[in-house]
């Protein structure tokens, strides 16, 4: 009985050196595979849309913020992603280059599992009516652009004002955005398949104003009652824009969800213990 090819792409974080080298390396592995078809090899900004269609899953060659640039690169097409660990902390990108080789017996066969993540949308409304949207995977984050600047954001949920915050900042993040730009803030780590977001402020100036977790079905609201700074709205730390007083930034549960594919195995907790160095209490030389 003929097998389908397994359909793939491979995208690169950039044309580096070391990035085109691996990319190269990975082509030549899946070329002698004849039960794949790789369908092309791009870097992600250059992805033509017209190339996902076909396509079964795709491979990113980099780090966490590549994936992320990718899932943005795929819009309302989102493909399942094997993250391919060429950066360093790698929690989405968790294989290395030669993990992917040895379990890619796997992979080619569908034995693995594709994990569906909580996705946001993120849109910015001017007082003239033009608004501007993005998707994003990890969180939206709102500070002054200058450094040592507090700014007063407000946040309402489902239209009910929950409270003002001054601050430093403030995050929004998903479940898997949780244990990047949120965690260094204080916030909560969350387990990545729940359907939450996480409220997060950086510094804030009064100590009860901590993280705030709800349900991501919800419809969050900032707007800036006043500001004696430049601030700015960052999405998933890669794409900034101007707010100020008048606009209104809404955020809430995007219409697709972020695609990750998992071999059997992991675990999250696992995976926190080796990221971030839980490995329980700590161990003291007999002499101490």
């Amino acid at each position: 009985m003929d097998i389908n090819p397994l359909r793939l792409i491979l995208l690169k974080r950039d044309s580096s050196e070391r990035i085109d080298r691996a990319a190269d390396n990975l082509r030549q592995f899946l070329h002698a595979h004849p039960d794949t078809e790789l369908l092309t090899v791009a870097v992600i900004e250059d992805l033509d849309p017209a190339t996902i269609d076909g396509s079964e899953v795709a491979v990113v060659l980099g780090g966490d913020g590549a994936i992320i640039r990718a899932c943005r690169q795929f819009g309302q097409r989102q493909l399942p992603i094997i993250g391919v660990n060429l950066g360093r902390l790698g929690f989405l990108a968790d294989l290395t280059q030669d993990q992917f080789r040895r379990r890619f017996d796997e992979i080619r066969t569908g034995s693995f599992d594709v994990v569906e993540h909580l996705m946001f949308q993120c849109t910015i409304t001017r007082p003239t009516g033009e608004s501007e949207s993005w998707l994003g995977v990890n969180e939206a984050a709102v500070s002054a652009e200058a450094t040592l600047q507090m700014v007063e954001i407000a946040l309402s949920i489902d239209d009910a004002p929950v409270t003002t915050y001054s601050c430093d900042g403030l995050i929004i993040s998903t479940p898997v955005g949780s244990t990047a730009h949120s965690l260094s803030a204080g916030g909560p780590a969350i387990r990545q398949d729940l359907q939450v977001f996480a409220i997060t402020p950086i510094c804030p100036h009064t100590l009860s104003n901590r993280a705030l977790v709800d349900d991501a079905n919800r419809r969050y609201r900032l707007e800036l009652p006043s500001a004696r700074t430049e601030v700015v709205l960052v999405i998933d730390g890669q794409i900034r824009v101007p707010f100020r007083v008048g606009d209104r930034v809404d955020f809430g549960k995007a219409a697709v969800t972020f695609k990750l594919v998992r071999l059997a195995g992991h675990n999250y907790y696992s995976v926190l213990q080796n990221k971030l160095g839980w490995s329980g209490q700590p161990r003291y030389s007999a002499d101490e």
